[in-house]
């Protein structure tokens, strides 16, 4: 079964398109599947959508949320929305073969990544709150950084749930979260009035007495002259869309005004749009999922946009035999780790499924499981890793050959194409040790598919070798190939 998460970190940049696209591309570069990207220059905030297997996800994040820190400076940021970190919020949302309890162990194995890693404060939300007070992220962000840069450190409802109990001077603190689907709905009203528009969101809102399961802000769109109601529909089944739209247009009458346009920020579930078209025509005897015509295509498979897994090893293998230069060796080397993995953790699987397994196997074959899952995750960033700097040192060999720079940047370029490969060896041996200690344990039935998994990361230790020790050749500083040769060295030793 595919076992899909779809993540929506929140970042404080909406205005420099180029700061946008280097967190996008670490999310890519980790390996999800990018679904959308929305910003918005008066927030000064961009909401990124992807969705991936587990592991890929947590990978995608951490790099997201790390890439932000480098870029973003919230001493220096201004924007309408609300906001306390340069990663504000992440939230894990189930969508096919996870459910929400997993989501909650995603957030809680990133958040304690973050806070370790980059040292910036992090606070578990929704789903995946330690605390009732918690739950709401509006209450999680209250005071926004500069409030939580005074409190944190001194006041025990501020101390986070990982990382240090201080504010990071840059990059501030992240909420990290797992929640269902929710709907991002703005409604832009025709007037400028600020006292209006609060009065209009604080009713409209269920912490001001209005729609349940709706979070509702008032927006100063300056650049257009109008007030924005921000709304967060956390449940769009009890408030639908066109609730909230019918109960603002109500409110925004009292003070004669009107709702100008709508907005969709970033993803919604088709459902909500279906809901809003059923409400809106009143029709009778409406049968969506027969009716609608890419539902009922979908249902009997015309529609399937997953190629099946032997599609998927065509799609890389017809990659590897193009006349590209890239993916090459050092990419198939990862592919080769994941696909040890993968086959390790079936192989641990079904030993867990099995009726005979003594209990006190259990806790082992489990922590095994999960090892190499996250080691899967970490083998399919490597592959993107590995074409990325191979094209990385082709740039700097294009330069021209009178640029006093391009030496240096040649260099650099060789020792990185160097050093992802030593990655996807080391990660090999880890990923060894783990599937070797956890063969013995595995049943009878699945011992040649352990054993393969095992074959596969050694290939995959071998291959990444090979790409190590062709860019050695090539560095000039011998005391950072000797380094490098080392570590490939005790990396190989550990796979013997």
């Amino acid at each position: 079964m595919t076992r899909l998460v779809e993540c929506v970190p929140n970042f404080s940049e909406g205005r420099d398109a180029a700061k946008v696209a280097a967190v996008v591309e670490e999310a890519k570069a980790a390996g999800a599947t990018i679904l959308d990207v929305e910003t918005d220059a008066d927030h000064n905030r961009c909401v990124l959508s992807f969705v991936g297997a587990p592991e890929v996800c947590v990978e995608a994040c951490f790099r997201v949320a790390r890439k932000a820190a480098e870029l973003i400076d919230l001493t220096a940021h201004k924007g309408e929305h609300p906001r306390m970190g340069a990663t504000d919020v992440i939230p894990f949302i189930p969508v096919a073969g996870v459910d929400i309890a997993e989501c909650v162990a995603l957030a809680e194995a990133l958040g304690a990544r973050i806070g370790a890693e980059l040292g910036i404060p992090v606070y578990l939300y929704d789903h995946a709150a330690r605390s009732p007070e918690r739950k709401d992220l509006a209450k999680v962000r209250k005071g926004q950084f500069e409030g939580l840069r005074e409190l944190i450190g001194k006041d025990p409802a501020r101390v986070p749930d990982f990382g240090p109990n201080k504010i990071h001077p840059t990059a501030g603190a992240t909420a990290v979260g797992a929640r269902r689907q929710i709907v991002n709905f703005n409604l832009n009203l025709d007037i400028a009035d600020m006292a209006a528009g609060k009065d209009i969101a604080k009713r409209v809102r269920a912490s001001g007495g209005g729609l349940p399961c709706v979070r509702g802000k008032e927006i100063e769109l300056a650049a257009r002259g109008q007030v924005q109601i921000s709304t967060v529909l956390t449940d769009y089944k009890t408030s639908s869309i066109k609730r909230v739209l019918d109960e603002t247009v109500r409110l925004a009458a009292e003070h004669g005004a009107k709702v100008k346009t709508t907005e969709i920020v970033g993803l919604l579930p088709r459902e909500a749009l279906t809901d809003f078209a059923l409400e809106s025509l009143n029709l009778e005897g409406f049968k969506p999922e027969v009716q609608i015509l890419e539902s009922r295509l979908e249902a009997v498979g015309a529609m399937s946009a997953d190629p099946g897994w032997r599609r998927a090893g065509a799609l890389v293998a017809e990659a590897l035999a193009g006349t590209d230069a890239t993916p090459g060796g050092g990419s198939a080397a990862a592919v080769a780790g994941e696909m040890g993995c993968g086959l390790g953790e079936m192989a641990l699987g079904i030993t867990l499924k099995s009726k005979k397994l003594d209990a006190a196997r259990r806790p082992e074959l489990d922590g095994a499981r999960a090892a190499l899952g996250v080691m899967r995750g970490r083998f399919d960033a490597l592959a993107a890793d590995d074409a990325a700097a191979f094209d990385r040192f082709m740039e700097a060999m294009s330069l021209p050959k009178d640029d006093p720079a391009r030496p240096g940047r040649m260099q650099a370029a060789l020792v990185h194409a160097a050093e992802v490969p030593l990655k996807t060896a080391e990660l090999a041996a880890e990923a060894l040790a783990t599937a070797k200690k956890a063969a013995p344990l595995a049943g009878a039935p699945v011992a040649s598919d352990i054993n393969c998994a095992i074959h596969l990361l050694k290939a995959a230790a071998l291959c990444a070798a090979e790409n190590v020790r062709i860019n050695l050749g090539g560095i000039k500083d011998a005391a950072a190939a000797k380094d490098l040769e080392a570590k490939l060295g005790r990396s190989l030793a550990a796979c013997a």
